[in-house]
């Protein structure tokens, strides 16, 4: 029996998110000796971890737009170049200067920024309803493999190499993927001729195919308070997520005297600490996207599956953070570390696929729209975080934000989202 083909673009799409993550964290373990060559003080790291989300902040609605109106698929292809194109040339801009390193990670995050859009776009166009939650799962899981991957593969060619060969290294991957790309997938199913008759029309019932939109008005979208309660969902979680994703490395890495953990980088213990939690999320985004569509299968209501999920999400994370700052042994901060990953990952049904729901024709700029809201977040989370550890020398205060954010992210959620369309 052949492999529908709307599972090869959702692959393909899995793969964009592996790379892309793989090169948005690299950065996060080749900070460590960069630090130290260039004699960076940890405000200074804060802000060339936060400028790359500036640049992502301003091209997720761009490329939302875009996909909606001409098609992810040129959209998406063009952006994981561009992005590939900056990776490699990372070098050149540190030896030049602090300013112009960040320059050249806004740069790269204008190239990022309308990665998640275009693919949502793409998946409201190819993947029937009852299908997408685990498409969406599974396309996510390539934040989890392509953050072990980028952290794990960059501690060990800095310790083979030198931190320069990581960018080196990671940009060359994006070229190869994009020809892959560009022969095997379209925008549209009904562009693509090795789709099966059968599987067009399994498409055409439960997505809306060929369909294109205008743009939302902006008035419409602050006044419509399920779309709100999506945006703040995505600002609460990328407050944590990214204070981790920039942080982790160091953290793990840092004196046990800051309250951190003072594994030695690249060490087998290191590497630990950065897999296993990861491995856990990724099995966890599966189950729940696996759960999720099951469920609605079921006859469950959307919004009911969409709020439980999304409260295991956002209440489980938000403990378990608050949690770390009381322990003091590896075993229990590294369960803890499992446990958050795992939570997040099955709230991932949640808040991550409600855009679909609200709008098909305009999912991606719904993604994008959020996503740049979201992005807010990201910017100034590492920005905070910097600071605080510069003026207290202790991690605590970073857990007990990011825990405080998800607390109210959840709720927020919880008492606004919906299911039901609200944009024709």
């Amino acid at each position: 029996m052949p492999i529908p083909y709307r599972f090869k673009v959702v692959f393909l799409s899995f793969l964009a998110v592996f790379i892309c993550y793989i090169d948005r964290v690299n950065i996060s373990v080749a900070i460590i000796p960069m630090q130290q060559q260039f004699g960076w003080s940890e405000s200074q790291v804060g802000i060339i971890l936060g400028s790359f989300y500036f640049g992502y902040m301003i091209s997720m609605t761009i490329g939302g737009y875009l996909a909606d109106k001409y098609g992810g698929k040129k959209v998406l292809g063009i952006g994981l170049l561009i992005w590939s194109f900056f990776t490699v040339i990372t070098p050149i801009f540190a030896y030049s200067g602090l300013w112009y390193l960040i320059l050249i990670r806004i740069l790269m995050g204008l190239g990022e920024g309308i990665t998640f859009p275009s693919w949502h776009a793409i998946y409201a166009r190819w993947i029937p309803f009852k299908e997408r939650t685990r498409a969406v799962a599974f396309t996510n899981s390539g934040i989890s493999v392509g953050t072990v991957f980028g952290y794990l593969a960059t501690a060990i060619i800095i310790a083979q190499y030198s931190w320069e060969w990581v960018f080196y290294s990671f940009g060359v991957l994006g070229i190869f993927w994009y020809f892959f790309w560009n022969k095997n997938v379209t925008s549209f199913p009904e562009d693509n001729k090795f789709v099966s008759s059968d599987e067009l029309a399994l498409i055409k019932s439960e997505a809306p195919s060929n369909s294109t939109a205008p743009s939302i008005p902006l008035t419409k979208l602050t006044q419509n308070l399920p779309f709100l309660a999506i945006a703040v969902a995505t600002f609460c979680n990328n407050w944590a997520l990214y204070t981790f994703l920039s942080y982790l490395p160091k953290f793990v890495n840092s004196p046990i005297s800051s309250g951190g953990l003072g594994i030695e980088l690249g060490s087998s213990m290191f590497i630990y600490l950065i897999l296993i939690p990861s491995l856990f999320s990724i099995f966890s985004l599966l189950l729940g996207g696996y759960l999720a569509d099951t469920f609605i299968k079921k006859g469950y209501k959307v919004i009911y599956v969409r709020k439980t999920v999304n409260s295991i999400g956002f209440f489980g994370a938000a403990l378990l953070l608050y949690l770390i700052s009381l322990q003091d042994s590896l075993i229990s901060v590294l369960i803890l570390l499992c446990l958050i990953n795992f939570c997040s990952g099955i709230g991932a049904g949640g808040f991550g696929v409600n855009h679909a729901d609200l709008g098909p024709k305009y999912t991606g700029s719904l993604v994008g729209i959020s996503g740049s809201f979201g992005m807010i977040a990201a910017i100034f989370s590492p920005i905070v975080a910097g600071y605080l550890l510069e003026i207290t020398n202790s991690w605590n205060t970073i857990f007990y934000i990011c825990s405080v954010i998800l607390l109210f992210g959840g709720l927020f959620y919880l008492k606004f989202a919906s299911a039901s369309k609200q944009f024709e």
